[in-house]
């Protein structure tokens, strides 16, 4: 046998090997697809009727001005008809030559082959000219209201990424190349992790960003030291143990978002904004919020506020012996914090001597990319899920941020893991991306209807713990800190609701990127910049061309802010020395519970 009959051999036995694991593979699919629930049509897209109206504004369109509809078909036909005999003409001569791209440099087709092959060549152009035509189509429909014109651009941009030629194999020439040069064994790797990703998920498709065994809370993310030093049904307080001599006097307590966890603030010691706080001499508390199950169904805004952070502020004064404390919220944790200042502000017992605010949103009169999932059709589908079930579910929240940017946290991810067969990568943030946590059903509908539809903090008030709470009730010194490129808090909308707050005192930092990467963004690191001006008024955009940039982390700027509001420095405080008793390391036991439902 000569070895090329050899390795035609065993090539042959690594295909066969592969086809009986598709076969074992296959059973996995299908039983794991029986047990899939079936998702509500309400949270699988937009209404009819907003397809209806698109239709109308187009019909309208097409009657009122037929010369215009003419020309975009004539345009879209043109340029198709022209680049397919272009490509014709490039095969009869026998040349590998293809037209220039139109559209620029797009990540999704890196390979060499989109340009060079005249057959991936001549798909992908006839696709991007396909979405310029649907795109122009939309933009042109003069008959929509804005708020129906930005959700059909947004669904039709959906469509659009869900179709490139990139996401099916037999178009993907990566993922057609990986298959030839492994005898198809990366199609079998990619078919189980597809199983394993329904399987993890009861049937449901959520695709696993990172690498679920290289991470651990508590020994390789959320290591910084401290304590449990108070426990509720809502939340585990943590102090961090202090690494200075002295610290501040007035203590800071930071309230995370609910939907995700709070060691987003500290994956690694490297990029820790726990520990780069505690490193600068203050006494830090953290909330870590409970996970909720369905016995939390009928938790509402007035319990996150009553115990939340009302037992919070009472357990960190109790703890330090001071009166007074500062605060941070983040994301819809400053949202509740801004009306807890509001209520405080009117009971005239307010503890908080000042207050931070992260990517928050306090006026939802404009409420950015996320808002396309904020009209009746998504809410009141949700309305009827956690009506049902008794908690907003975590898969829903999870996959709502990851259409926001689909190509990102889906596709993408989908053809390196499904097509290509590799394992997820060793990426801390994309794991804590994935580690999301379920809404108490009341809480998230008085969180959509009564903030994020009906705007009643920024408007005729909102109910919380028996008063009626606006946004000009938040009085005390604030800095507020927004993203750039935010599109889960829009940096204008946050700069409009802070310009409408009561305080006196009013700082804003615009820092570079988005919801994450701007917030989580060591001076260490010197990635992104920042923008400091005027106290917010007027429009965000006359604010921005005022403001000073800045080079690198805005992180010293507010501690600089934050020190003036801190008091003098005191003999560091450790957790457990006050007599309080410590109740576990951090990062606690709330953070890692898996809840039922």
């Amino acid at each position: 046998m000569t070895t090329d009959d050899a390795d035609a051999a065993s090539s042959l036995d690594r295909l066969n090997a592969n086809l009986s694991k598709v076969d074992e593979l296959s059973r996995r699919l299908a039983s794991v697809l029986a047990q899939k629930k079936q998702i509500p049509t309400a949270l699988q897209g937009p209404g009819q009727d907003l397809f209806a109206k698109a239709a109308a504004a187009y019909m309208a369109e097409m009657i009122q001005n037929p010369s215009k509809i003419i020309e975009q078909q004539v345009s879209y036909w043109g340029k198709t008809l022209k680049h397919y005999v272009e490509a014709q003409e490039r095969l009869a001569k026998g040349t590998q030559a293809t037209a220039p791209d139109p559209a620029g440099p797009d990540r999704r087709f890196s390979n060499p082959l989109w340009e060079a092959h005249p057959w991936f060549s001549f798909i992908k152009q006839q696709y991007l000219m396909n979405s310029e035509a649907v795109e122009n189509a939309v933009q042109a429909l003069d008959d929509l209201e804005p708020r129906d014109r930005k959700r059909v651009e947004y669904f039709s941009r959906q469509i659009l990424d869900m179709m490139s030629p990139t996401n099916f194999l037999g178009t993907n020439p990566d993922a057609l190349e990986r298959a030839v040069e492994t005898d198809g064994e990366s199609l079998v790797h990619g078919l189980e992790n597809l199983v394993r990703d329904l399987e993890a998920n009861q049937g449901d498709l959520l695709v696993t960003l990172a690498d679920r065994d290289a991470f651990k809370v508590g020994e390789n993310l959320a290591t910084t030291p401290g304590s449990v030093v108070f426990r509720n049904r809502m939340l585990e307080l943590i102090q961090y143990a202090p690494t200075t001599e002295k610290v501040h006097k007035t203590p800071l307590i930071i309230f995370p978002p609910w939907i995700n966890k709070f060691y987003i603030l500290d994956l690694k010691p490297q990029n820790s904004l726990i520990k780069w706080i505690v490193d600068q001499g203050y006494t830090l508390f953290v909330v870590s919020w409970i996970n909720p199950d369905t016995s939390y169904a009928e938790i509402g805004m007035d319990d996150y506020v009553q115990d939340g952070y009302l037992a919070a502020f009472d357990a960190v004064k109790e703890i330090t012996g001071e009166k007074k404390l500062n605060a941070v919220g983040y994301c819809i944790a400053g949202t509740t914090l801004a009306m807890v200042m509001a209520l405080l502000d009117k009971r005239r017992k307010n503890p908080v001597k000042s207050a931070t605010f992260f990517t928050t949103l306090t006026d939802f009169s404009d409420q950015g990319e996320v808002g396309v999932f904020l009209s009746d059709d998504f809410v009141d589908g949700i309305e009827n899920e956690v009506a049902q079930s008794g908690l907003l579910r975590s898969f829903y929240v999870s996959r709502t941020f990851s259409f926001l940017r689909s190509n990102d946290l889906i596709y993408r991810p989908a053809i390196k893991s499904y097509m290509m067969g590799e394992a997820p990568p060793a990426f801390d943030l994309l794991y804590w991306n994935g580690d999301s946590t379920n809404l108490p059903a009341k809480m998230a509908m008085e969180y959509l209807r009564g903030l994020c539809q009906q705007d009643t903090f920024a408007g005729k008030g909102f109910e919380i713990r028996g008063e009626s709470v606006r946004i000009s009730d938040v009085k005390l010194p604030v800095c507020a800190v927004a993203c750039e490129t935010d599109h889960i808090a829009a940096w204008k909308s946050s700069f409009n609701g802070i310009k409408q707050f009561g305080s006196s005192d009013k700082s804003f930092i615009l820092a570079q990127s988005g919801h994450i990467a701007g917030i989580v963004n060591p001076p260490a690191k010197n990635k992104y910049g920042h923008y400091t001006g005027a106290p917010p008024a007027g429009a965000p955009e006359d604010w921005q061309q005022a403001a000073a940039f800045h080079k690198g982390s805005w992180w010293p700027q507010w501690q600089a802010w934050l020190a003036q509001h801190s008091g003098a420095m005191v003999k560091a405080r450790a957790p457990g020395d006050s007599g309080q008793p410590v109740l576990g390391l951090a990062p606690g036991t709330y953070v890692t519970a898996q809840p039922n439902g």
